[in-house]
């Protein structure tokens, strides 16, 4: 992520590679190059099973029963989050005492995670009632144990990532993406609904659980847990453990609110327009995420690196997620009802609707890595509070008059409030001006503005790809994104030259970091 045209610093001194026999000497710019290169691999792969997976559950399953999940499933991520507390972050920061602050976050994790199984257990009757839904409450009842099974997560996730682990970025995701594909699709197919979604869960994350104790060498009785390193870790995370806590409170709002007033079936529909989102926003996320926070920690103390990186990171990022966001809208409704079915069109509206979910996402994402790499976790409060404010605010105020529509422009508006608002918090921490900021993304978001539009001209006056039959409307679609590709491109070069560069250079890196040796 941190290879643009543009010129920069000489790199640090080589520093050991944990994944080279004997060490090693690739430099910092090295490693983050092969997680990155990793992490798009196996992004694509995961993302590849996923829209498999999808595609064939949608196909199965009702809009009603993927409802019932979704209405289940909130607890438990809430849950989760309740766990992880922040805790994982302040391990991948430390830079010393690392085997007790390992132990330290271990056991506290498998404490909370058991007490939590516990409490998600004995509340699951609220989701029953609040969604008007026994099937909703047994479904949250029964995936209770799935909080404690993530408690395990924690400490090799956190290890993983500081070591720029590529084996971490091949193996697990890939692995956690086919399980639950393969166990959910093959239960719903032999009819067990709802069920099959459960159950698929349950094999994802002992997949999870199983390849990272794998891959990761560092065993608990290591180190020495003790009260003091838990406070230290508590002090550094506890921005962040309350932002995963207002993330899931947020969605528990939204997947109540969504449900009582549009029924399970229209919870369904949103939830499924809203994965069909998340696989192009999960794909920029994992691929800059994994590295920028470990990278940024290393160089905070060095201010002109630190500054270049974050503009190169965020113009790559912005550059992407702004190809999706036009793309997105310009086909995303004719997409989802040639690939899941016509009884599914309200995912295609709520995808459109929440489009902008993607570069709010780049924004924030770049930035908030920033502020966690530079030790100012502090100043996530105020990205926590707007975005827990803006989201119910905005929830409450267009579901009733817009439906599916304004449950997913409340998404996308959200997203690109919080974004603008975290680059806000940053830009004082890398020291950027805002003449930086807007040089940095503006071109680009014009650039796919343009595209989008050419694309939706194309889509609605010419090719009307959904009257088609499924193959040749498919092919159609194919070749509008072939079309948003080519003139995306061709704007970016005229328009934003140095986001073209940027991004072609990153482009030819990962292809010849995959290409097989000889």
């Amino acid at each position: 992520m941190t290879s643009p045209h543009d010129p920069a610093p000489a790199g640090p001194a080589p520093e050991p590679d944990p994944e080279r026999p004997g060490g090693g000497g690739r430099t910092l710019r090295e490693r983050i190059g092969r997680v990155a290169a990793a992490s798009a691999a196996a992004v694509v792969f995961g993302q590849l099973v996923s829209l498999v997976q999808t595609v064939a559950l949608a196909r199965l399953l009702s809009p009603t029963e993927v409802g019932w999940f979704a209405a289940g499933s909130v607890l438990t991520a809430f849950a989760s989050n309740v766990v992880e507390g922040g805790l994982r972050a302040g391990l991948v920061q430390r830079e010393d005492r690392l085997d007790d602050a390992a132990e330290t976050v271990f056991r506290a994790t498998i404490v909370s995670g058991f007490l939590t199984m516990l409490l998600a257990l004995g509340i699951a009757p609220l989701v029953a009632l609040v969604f008007d839904s026994r099937t909703a409450g047994l479904v949250a009842a029964s995936m209770a144990g799935g909080v404690f099974l993530f408690a395990f997560t924690n400490v090799p996730e956190a290890l993983l990532q500081r070591e720029f682990s590529v084996r971490r970025r091949l193996v697990v995701g890939p692995a956690v993406a086919v399980s639950f594909a393969v166990v959910s699709v093959t239960l719903a197919a032999l009819g067990l609904g709802v069920w099959s979604m459960v159950i698929g869960s349950y094999a994802s994350t002992l997949t999870w659980v199983a390849t990272l104790w794998w891959i990761c060498d560092w065993r608990p009785g290591r180190g020495r847990a003790s009260l003091p390193m838990y406070r230290e870790l508590v002090h550094f995370g506890f921005p962040l453990a309350l932002g995963l806590f207002a993330e899931q409170t947020e969605k528990g709002v939204q997947a109540g609110v969504t449900g009582h007033v549009l029924g399970a079936s229209g919870l369904g529909l949103f939830r499924y327009g809203e994965r069909i989102a998340q696989i192009p926003v999960g794909a920029l996320v994992e691929v800059s995420s994994v590295a920028l926070f470990p990278a940024f920690s290393r160089i905070a103390d060095d201010a002109d690196r630190f500054r270049q990186s974050y503009l190169r990171a965020l113009g790559l990022v912005v550059t992407a997620a702004a190809g999706v966001t036009a793309l997105l809208v310009a086909i995303g409704e004719p997409l989802v009802v040639l690939v899941l079915g016509e009884q599914w069109r309200g995912a295609g509206v709520v995808l459109v609707a929440m489009a902008g979910l993607g570069l709010g996402k780049a924004f924030t994402t770049v930035s908030e890595e920033a502020i966690k790499g530079a030790g100012r976790t502090s100043l996530l409060n105020w990205y926590t509070l707007t975005e827990f404010t803006l989201t119910i605010a905005l929830l409450l105020a267009l579901v009733g008059p817009l439906g599916l529509v304004g449950v997913g422009l409340s998404v996308s508006v959200t997203a690109l409030l919080v974004g603008l608002t975290v680059m806000t918090l940053a830009r004082p921490v890398v020291g950027v001006r805002w003449r930086d900021l807007a040089a940095t993304t503006l071109p680009a978001i014009v650039a796919a503005a343009g595209a989008g539009d050419v694309t939706h001209l194309l889509e609605t006056e010419l090719l009307r790809a959904e009257t088609h039959s499924v193959l040749l409307g498919l092919a159609l679609l194919a070749l509008a994104g072939l079309v948003m590709l080519t003139s995306y491109v061709v704007l970016l070069r005229v328009l934003a030259p140095r986001a073209y560069r940027a991004a072609s250079d990153v482009a030819l890196t990962v292809l010849r970091r995959l290409r097989p040796r000889p």
